[in-house]
């Protein structure tokens, strides 16, 4: 198969820091990769790098065909992307959000009108399409900014902690409609995650990047035969230590760091 995405001997300087580290790797087409690290690893910038926010240092790069440096506005043509942090407008309705989305990647009316009622009855959301934004819960909120991405039909999505904070029935709700559409349309999805369980069920590969590093590749299941280990979790704290990245830890973090170090431990 095709590599939707190249990574060649990349390299990330910010000042004296070196977030990323000549990390190389590639993702076939029509597959789905979770790329998974420790809080401060260099996910984030690679994710930026990939999808023309920041420019690499040195190395090579090919998303979709495209070089990201040179050829930015083919490069944003190809992907979908969902953010961690909300970016709907909530004074908008649903439909709007998603007319908006259409009209900016120049989807033509009567098939982004077709799409959008499409993409909305899948989430489930069809029913509230003229309902705003602003009323409605997290999850539902997850299901419209998915379903927004796809509208423009991507050759790749970006997915960035996709499910958190979610039910199980909402999360395996959008698992199984990423998954039915990067096996009929071939979209290539690449997503972050901290749910284990999640990355080994969903992912047909999986990338560990840490300390700027890509440290492993491969199957869940050669992950586990490669450390020994009986689980994916195990798998990744074999390969990337139990230490807590004070520098990228958040106040949860840093609560159980604090309560570690007055039970003397």
């Amino acid at each position: 198969m095709a590599a939707m995405i190249e990574v060649l001997d990349v390299v990330k300087q910010f000042g004296t820091f070196r977030a990323l580290d000549r990390i190389s790797f590639s993702v076939a087409e029509g597959t789905i990769r979770a790329f998974l690290g420790p809080n401060g690893a260099g996910k984030t910038t690679t994710i930026k790098i990939l999808t023309t926010v920041l420019a690499p240092t040195s190395g090579r790069i090919k998303v979709a065909g495209y070089d990201p440096v040179r050829e930015p506005t083919a490069v944003r043509r190809a992907f979908g992307i969902v953010f961690q942090d909300p970016s709907l407008d909530d004074e908008l309705t649903a439909y709007e959000n998603m007319q908006l989305h259409g009209v900016l990647y120049g989807v033509p009316r009567k098939e982004l009108r077709d799409r959008t009622e499409a993409l909305l009855g899948f989430v489930g959301l069809w029913e509230r399409r003229n309902d705003y934004v602003k009323q409605f819960s997290g999850g539902m909120k997850r299901r419209l900014e998915i379903a927004r991405a796809f509208l423009h039909q991507p050759r790749l999505l970006f997915l960035d902690e996709p499910t958190l904070g979610l039910d199980p029935q909402t999360r395996s709700h959008i698992w199984e409609f990423v998954r039915g559409l990067s096996r009929e349309h071939q979209v290539t999805v690449f997503f972050t995650t901290h749910g284990m369980e999640e990355a080994e069920r969903v992912a047909d590969d999986i990338t560990v990047i840490d300390h700027g590093r890509v440290v492993a590749e491969g199957t869940a299941a050669s992950l586990k035969d490669q450390t020994g280990t009986g689980t994916l979790e195990e798998a990744f704290i074999a390969l990337t230590g139990r230490d807590i990245r004070e520098d990228a830890a958040g106040p949860a973090d840093r609560m159980r760091m604090m309560r570690r170090a007055w039970r003397g431990r």
